[in-house]
C-alpha cells in the first residue's frame, strides 16, 4: 500500500505542471481567439483534454486522500495548520476548480457564438487556474511538499 501511495503522490505532484501548462494553453487560446470567428475542432479538443486531465488529477488526489486516511476532519486536524491545509483548504480549492473547469467546458460546448465559447473558457478556466495556484502546496509555503 505504501508503494502505491508513493507512486500516486509523485504522479499527482509531478503531473500538476502538465495541468498548469494545459490550463495556460487553453486560456491563451481562448483569449487570442475570442474576438475572431475562429473556433476549430482542435480548440475544442484542447479544452476537452484540459478538462479530462483535470479530472484525472482530481481522481488521483481523491485516491490519495482516502488511501492515506491521515486527514479526517476533526478537532485535531483543525489545530494543525499543515493537516488542515490538506484536509480542508487544498481539497476544497481543487474541488471548486474541477467544478469550474467542467462548467466552463460545458458552457463552451453549448454556446451559440464563437465569442461566447472562448469567453466561457477564459473566464471559468481562468478562475480555476487562480484557485489551483492558491491551493498547490508549493515548497516555499512550508507545507511539507516538494517540487515533484
Amino acid at each position: 500500500m505504501e508503494t502505491l501511495q508513493n507512486i500516486l503522490t509523485h504522479a499527482h505532484s509531478g503531473l500538476r505542471y502538465l495541468l498548469l501548462i494545459l490550463l495556460l494553453v487553453s486560456i491563451y487560446t481562448s483569449l487570442t481567439k475570442r474576438s475572431s470567428d475562429n473556433f476549430s475542432s482542435s480548440d475544442l479538443k484542447t479544452y476537452m483534454f484540459t478538462m479530462s486531465f483535470t479530472h484525472l488529477q482530481f481522481l488521483i488526489g481523491m485516491a490519495l486522500f482516502f488511501i492515506t486516511g491521515r486527514y479526517k476532519i476533526s478537532g485535531e486536524v483543525m489545530k494543525d495548520s499543515i493537516a488542515r491545509f490538506y484536509a480542508v483548504e487544498h481539497t476544497t480549492l481543487m474541488i471548486l476548480a474541477v467544478i469550474l473547469i467542467t462548467v466552463g467546458y460545458s458552457r463552451c460546448k453549448k454556446a451559440q457564438t464563437v465569442s461566447a465559447k472562448h469567453k466561457a473558457i477564459s473566464i471559468f478556466f481562468g478562475i480555476a487556474l487562480v484557485l489551483i495556484l492558491a491551493g498547490i502546496p508549493w515548497p516555499f509555503r512550508g507545507l511539507g511538499a516538494e517540487w515533484f
